[in-house]
């Protein structure tokens, strides 16, 4: 593939994130994939292109790094700290890896901007950064009559469903940025188990299902054959647009806004 910028042909990358393939072809650059997992599947080609498809490699979590060895890449990317041992491994077979674990929304953003110059399209990088800054400041005007706290509704995002647990890392601010409020875990701490009673206590006015790995596909029965004392709504959405540090989760932003203030355009 040639660059649109220096007319030079792009880095090999083997992306074993499917946050870093979303983000990739978020900025046009799926062309630069060489290598992807499984997981990653579902993102290659978004981005309009007829590039060649890339090599699977594996799960996201188990690649066979021959494989990955053998396609000769110039990057190799890796996110969350569930693969920092495989991004020390690739390093120790002598593969330049880029390894990020945003904990945070901005920190999110971050990475697009890294990763656009880990490519050597920086440009790309910051342009996608902007973007994402551009359509959270909408969402931001969108619920601006939510912006005190006592208007804010009280959300409760769960990770994960045996045991119950409230989504951390940047879902706080995600919730935030969609004009509500979430006591349950700080911004850029890790998700947590929940007791039923501290939830029953935070009095939530929604709940939201996006359990890691399900999709969309979770019954909201889930949570309401617990009988738990609280009075909300349940909404269930795609995982990958709360759990994916990548422009999904700005998808994920503007989700939560159109359910948590049913009239915000």
């Amino acid at each position: 593939m040639t660059d649109a910028t220096t007319g030079s042909k792009g880095p090999r990358v083997v992306s074993l994130a499917p946050s870093a393939t979303a983000t990739l072809s978020a900025m046009g650059a799926g062309g630069t994939l060489v290598g992807v997992t499984h997981h990653c599947r579902p993102h290659v080609g978004t981005d309009g292109s007829d590039d060649p498809s890339p090599d699977v490699v594996g799960g996201w979590l188990d690649p066979a790094l021959d494989r990955v060895v053998a396609l000769d890449p110039d990057l190799v990317c890796t996110s969350d700290p569930l693969q920092a041992d495989l991004a020390a491994a690739c390093r120790d077979r002598g593969l330049p890896v880029q390894h990020r674990e945003p904990a945070t929304l901005a920190d999110v953003l971050d990475t697009f901007v890294d990763l656009g110059e880990a490519i050597d399209r920086p440009d790309a990088g910051a342009r996608l950064a902007e973007h994402a800054r551009d359509r959270l400041d909408r969402v931001a005007d969108a619920v601006a009559d939510a912006a005190a706290d006592r208007r804010r509704p009280v959300v409760y995002c769960e990770e994960w469903s045996d045991p119950p647990m409230a989504a951390g890392n940047w879902v706080p601010d995600a919730v935030r940025a969609a004009g509500g409020r979430y006591p349950f875990v700080d911004a850029g701490d890790r998700s947590r188990a929940v007791a039923r009673d501290e939830v029953e206590a935070a009095a939530p006015d929604h709940v939201v299902l996006h359990v890691c790995g399900h999709g969309d596909r979770v019954d909201p029965a889930t949570v309401e054959d617990r009988n738990w004392a609280i009075d909300a709504r349940v909404h269930v959405v795609d995982d990958s647009l709360l759990n994916q540090p990548s422009p999904a989760l700005i998808d994920g932003v503007e989700r939560l806004a159109e359910l948590i203030h049913r009239d915000v355009d």
